[in-house]
């Protein structure tokens, strides 16, 4: 007899598959050299997966299925309905600057985009050791080849070369801290892994080996100091649709997956790894903002403006148990949520503006390429300086309140320390605002270079007019996202 509580825990999932195989085969038999056909039913496939996802996050249960290998609950299915959302969005940005490319040849950038977002699903789900892993390499493996997709371009080649490379060492780096886990707690089940470690039976040294591995991999995937090696170059190096595809909602993911081990699997040991991402936050929140400001590359710029805003997300997992107490933890992790949905939202726009902004033969990543905007498109120079503003922490733009939720959250432990890493990254804010307004300056004060007019089709520039909106409503009413981490995280706690 079928398990039907199983098969409901990933019905979405099944359908996300059953569409990336249709629409693959589909293209076969679609001539537009856009892709018209093709990236209609990706859209629509997508929309119906994301309202799959909000419905089973609204309906607000929490089932295991296939043995506990996976979990359906409303932080899970939340995150999985904003990257399916933020992948749409990318794909709507990444057409026209793809077809100028000759990287819609075929459907890859279609197809890859939903396996990617299978893998994502599967990292977000994962209650297991091993299907947390699988679905990290399926979005990996996809992302490899979504950078190597411009075949005729050196740069990209290169880029997907020290990403592949460099993949590998994070992939290695977590299976071996896992196997760790594995060998110390005798299980790959997240639950039966808290319960070894809370028995106080397993040798500590062993477990602190493990986590090291695992916490190193996590650094790697989310490109924090000194893991981020890789995190600047691809940025500059892949193809802009690229880049946003890996640097948009893989991140929330990667958030997931950060909170379904450390959290879910490995919360006994949490004075052990707030200690390790207080050093790794403070070195991504450092060489991050100093190292922005050297940049004359627009993408190399907001590449390590990433590594910065990530270590602001590992702040909001630092306080999260205090003196073996974890009543402050749902506030600690719902504000660290709360920072990478707006993080992504943020970044989706400002790339859609590069994106827009390139033309065939000419990629606009210099900040001079961006002179004199205001005067060429005032609509795009303003969703661009709301983005920035946004990423700077300036109010009323949504990344303020992500920042100030962060810091919040720090400074309620009322210990020392934290206080202390508070004021660090309040004083980092302030370098890194520099950089940002550098660009804003540029596109409002400088003259333009070039007197050509900046044209989108209506897709782009009503999703590019509704995501810089967004930016900024969500930040003068950001209760309803609050309010959603907050719930969802209490109820992942709770369990």
């Amino acid at each position: 007899m079928m398990d039907t509580t199983s098969w409901m825990t990933i019905y979405p999932e099944i359908v996300l598959l059953v569409m990336a195989c249709v629409i693959a085969l589909a293209d076969l038999f679609v001539k537009s050299p856009k892709r018209t056909g093709t990236y209609v039913l990706t859209l629509l496939s997508l929309g119906g997966v994301a309202l799959l996802h909000a419905f089973a996050a609204d309906a607000g249960q929490t089932l295991y299925g296939f043995g506990r290998l996976v979990v359906s609950d409303p932080m899970g299915h939340w995150l999985k309905c904003f990257a399916t959302l933020a992948v749409m969005v990318t794909l709507v940005y990444s057409r026209p600057y793809a077809a100028d490319r000759d990287m819609l040849r075929g459907g890859e950038l279609f197809s890859l985009s939903m396996f990617a977002l299978l893998g994502m699903s599967f990292m977000i789900s994962g209650q297991n050791f091993i299907v947390m892993y699988l679905g990290l390499e399926l979005l990996t493996l996809s992302s490899y080849a979504l950078v190597a997709l411009r075949r005729d371009h050196t740069q990209a080649t290169e880029a997907a070369m020290k990403y592949f490379v460099l993949g590998a060492m994070a992939s290695g780096f977590l299976l071996y801290g896992m196997s760790m886990m594995y060998g110390a707690t005798g299980s790959l089940e997240l639950s039966e892994v808290f319960k070894a470690i809370a028995s106080g039976q397993v040798k500590h040294q062993v477990l602190v080996f493990g986590l090291v591995f695992i916490v190193a991999g996590l650094a790697f995937k989310i490109g924090a100091v000194p893991f981020h090696m890789w995190i600047p170059d691809v940025y500059q190096g892949a193809p802009t649709a690229a880049t946003l595809m890996i640097g948009g909602a893989p991140k929330l993911a990667a958030f997931a997956i950060m909170v379904r081990l450390l959290v879910e699997g490995l919360l006994p040991l949490a004075f052990d790894w707030q200690q390790m991402l207080s050093f790794l936050s403070i070195g991504s929140l450092l060489v991050g903002n100093l190292a922005a400001i050297a940049q004359t590359n627009l993408k190399r710029m907001l590449a390590y403006s990433t590594i910065a805003q990530m270590g602001f997300v590992l702040l909001g997992f630092v306080a999260g148990v205090i003196n073996g107490q974890s009543t402050l933890a749902a506030n600690a992790y719902s504000s660290a949520m709360f920072y990478m949905v707006s993080y992504v939202l943020t970044t989706l726009a400002a790339f859609g503006v590069i994106m827009l902004l390139a033309r065939q033969g000419f990629e606009s990543e210099e900040i001079t390429d961006l002179s004199g905007l205001n005067q060429r498109s005032p609509l795009y120079a303003g969703v661009m300086a709301i983005c920035l503003f946004s990423m700077a922490g300036i109010p009323p733009m949504v990344g303020f309140y992500a920042k100030l939720s962060v810091l919040q959250s720090l400074i309620v432990s009322g210990q020392s320390f934290y206080i202390g890493l508070a004021i660090f990254a309040v004083l980092m804010s302030l370098v890194g605002a520099f950089y940002y307004l550098r660009v804003v300056k540029v596109m409002y004060f400088d003259e333009p270079v070039t007197a050509t007019t900046v044209s989108a089709s209506t897709d782009v520039r009503v999703v590019l007019s509704v995501n810089g909106f967004l930016v900024l409503a969500l930040g003068i009413v950001p209760g309803a996202l609050m309010s959603i981490c907050a719930d969802s995280i209490a109820r992942m706690l709770a369990i």
